[in-house]
């Protein structure tokens, strides 16, 4: 009996209702998000393609980029098509254990996307404070390991929370208003007492997104402790420059993770719900969109790489060590 009643509490699908009080605009919507969805996959892909066919990107810092790439791709993917769908062909009804999926790989790799930033933040502290060491300290070996020990967390982490949204009994209809599978979004429809998922998600988010942003700072404060340590000018910026871009890619991921966290605990009564939804999806989509761009105008080694492409040049450089 208690099985059957379970099997009946769960939906068959759900209805995704794209950006709620927006409907009218869904068309016109889908156009910049197609368009940064585009640029996302071209940037990211090319980016991929350089350092793995270009000897002079075979570096720390650039596999470190590579594992930001990938994670990016994987990201926006796992939402924007779906997403695009719904605006443009109003194709709405997800299955329950695709709602699941799409949740799994939303927030795995958004975690993921946390722990590479730091990875990155490290790594700028080893070639700055331990430049000598930089290679012996960072090698193939530890970096594929701490690349793996990241994407191990976050699926350690997330996978009972999707288990715990998946056992809840859903009797609240099956309409999410959002354009993907977020978990507080589908555990709100259900029934049950959802005190557990809200508790296990709130400290999942600490471990994962407050143990990053706290090796972030103490990476920056060391760095920036040794640069202004340096004598000349001229080094100290040339130090500070090797971290723009990283700076950039935080600025673009936590503002909108910020943003989301802060107004699914304080200000669902404040702020529209249609503004919710578009800065969640943005926060899947404007890192794997501007990262591309803003590594390629600053690292010098990926424009002149990108040049050397499309000028048809080859670097003599580039096949030596």
């Amino acid at each position: 009996m208690l099985m059957l009643n379970k099997t009946e509490l769960t939906p068959a699908s759900f209805i995704l209702n794209g950006v709620p009080g927006l409907e009218d605009m869904h068309v016109w919507i889908a156009f910049p998000f197609c368009f940064m969805y585009f640029v996302a996959m071209v940037g990211n892909c090319g980016l991929l393609y350089l350092i793995r066919y270009e000897d002079s990107l075979h570096r720390p810092m650039y596999y470190f980029l590579a594992m930001l790439s990938f994670t990016d791709l994987v990201m926006c993917s796992s939402s924007i098509p779906k997403a695009l769908s719904i605006f443009w062909f109003h194709l709405k009804e997800i299955s329950f254990d695709e709602c699941l999926a799409q949740m799994f790989f939303v927030h795995t790799f958004t975690a993921t996307e946390s722990g590479v930033l730091m990875l990155m933040a490290l790594d700028r502290y080893v070639a700055i404070c331990y430049p000598l060491r930089y290679s012996t300290i960072l090698t193939d070996p530890v970096i594929a390991k701490v690349g793996f020990a990241t994407f191990l967390r976050a699926v350690l982490l997330i996978t009972p929370l999707i288990f715990l949204t998946k056992s809840l009994p859903y009797c609240r209809g099956n309409i999410i208003h959002h354009t993907y599978c977020d978990q507080l979004s589908v555990a709100k429809l259900s029934c049950g007492n959802i005190m557990v998922n809200v508790i296990y998600g709130l400290m999942a988010a600490l471990l994962i997104g407050g143990f990053d942003i706290l090796c972030i700072t103490v990476s920056y404060t060391m760095i920036l402790r040794a640069v202004i340590s340096l004598s000349s000018a001229d080094a100290q910026q040339k130090a500070f420059s090797t971290c723009t871009a990283h700076i950039c890619a935080i600025v673009f991921t936590y503002s909108p993770a910020f943003f989301c966290f802060f107004y699914n605990r304080f200000g669902s009564h404040i702020i529209p719900p249609s503004c919710h939804i578009l800065v969640a999806n943005l926060y899947l989509l404007m890192p794997p969109t501007m990262n591309p761009v803003v590594y390629g105008v600053k690292t010098k080694q990926i424009r002149d790489c990108v040049l050397r492409i499309l000028l048809g040049t080859k670097d003599s450089k580039s096949h030596k060590s």
